[in-house]
């Protein structure tokens, strides 16, 4: 039995636990492809991470795992992170698409977001950048600093992200150049770099002197210095990873997103939906440039930056022909978003055939 004081001092703690006391922190929980290092697409994610810890405080407690397979690993990783109380869970890989939506069945309590996926329910929402914008630019600066006239790409899968970002890159070099062409290595991987490498190296082998990457690790621009060609980094500045390679980064920046889906759901505001951002709203930025780049350069990526911001450039308005010469986009007209989602083709300019998925 409690003594008098032990009573008075319990009813205090209760009142206190109804009136007073800050409501526990909300859980969010972070799922990562790849380790996240310090370049690439799951860093970038962790950098936004970070960022809403410094703006929401004692609010929030995030988690996150790290290296997780896309697919049955995946399916238990979401799981576990909503049974252990997480009520707002990103998952950044496309390949998580399908195991999200199913964990989300389970727990429609938990707000899911869901990084480059085209599936939505109630309580899951989809963002993506249009990484294509950034791609275009990077392509002018490969077009005017190539000498071979040969980027060669390595990349991760053949899905429509990844396509249409070769694609626009290559768009990108012959708005400048118009003998320039690009070979693609794919490795099957969003990280290997081993793979990375190897593909890389081939490349180089093949002719090209300037490289690009749609995949996570900094071995493409290591092998691009090492072999004293330039490389453009992709998701964040690897500049570190290649002085003299690295010619400037396409980056992603999810801090502002990252935010604001916080803020909502702290506030109880939370709905699904689908946002693609660009240039426009922050989420596509170039790194800045290498020394080697010249000024004429630094202009037209400036010049395309702006037009692109204002909607006066578009990487895919007409015409836009494929490989094979066919006029996919006619003269004044300009590729939909619907297009853009499921684009499986490649446009001119790209030497080799597309894979099947």
């Amino acid at each position: 039995m409690l003594r008098p004081t032990a009573l008075l001092a319990a009813a205090a703690a209760i009142a206190f636990a109804t009136t007073g006391q800050a409501a526990d922190p909300l859980k969010i929980g972070f799922v990562y492809v790849s380790p996240i290092g310090s370049a690439g697409w799951t860093y970038q994610h962790d950098v936004a991470r970070k960022h809403i810890e410094k703006v929401y405080g004692d609010k929030i407690k995030t988690s996150y795992v790290e290296k997780v397979p896309e697919g049955a690993d995946a399916e238990r990783v979401i799981r576990q992170l909503a049974t252990s109380g997480h009520k707002l869970i990103f998952t950044t890989s496309f390949g998580y698409m399908d195991p999200t939506i199913k964990v989300a069945k389970r727990f429609p309590k938990v707000h899911f977001e869901h990084a480059t996926g085209y599936k939505r329910s109630k309580n899951v929402a989809t963002y993506i950048a249009r990484f294509y914008e950034g791609r275009y630019l990077a392509g002018i600066v490969a077009g005017k600093m190539t000498k071979s006239n040969v980027a060669g790409y390595v990349a991760a899968f053949p899905i429509p992200e990844v396509v249409r970002g070769i694609n626009a890159f290559v768009r990108g070099m012959r708005s400048v150049n118009p003998k320039a062409t690009v070979r693609v290595i794919w490795v099957s991987s969003w990280y290997d770099p081993g793979k990375e490498r190897e593909a890389a190296e081939a490349l180089i082998g093949q002719g090209a002197d300037v490289l690009m990457q749609h995949t996570d690790s900094t071995a493409v621009v290591q092998a691009a210095e090492s072999k004293g060609v330039y490389a453009i980094g992709y998701h964040s500045d690897m500049s570190k990873f290649g002085p003299k390679a690295h010619l400037t980064a396409s980056t992603h920046d999810w801090r502002g997103y990252y935010e604001a889906r916080v803020k909502m759901a702290l506030a109880g505001t939370w709905k699904s939906g689908a946002i693609w951002g660009g240039i426009k709203e922050g989420m596509v930025k170039m790194a800045p440039f290498n020394m080697a780049v010249t000024d004429d350069v630094k202009k037209a990526v400036s010049d395309a930056t702006e037009a692109i911001r204002n909607g006066k450039l578009h990487p895919f308005a007409g015409p836009v022909k494929d490989q094979d010469g066919k006029v996919r986009i006619p003269a004044g007209k300009t590729m939909s978003d619907k297009d853009l989602s499921s684009m499986s083709w490649y446009v001119e300019g790209v030497d080799g055939k597309l894979p099947k998925k």
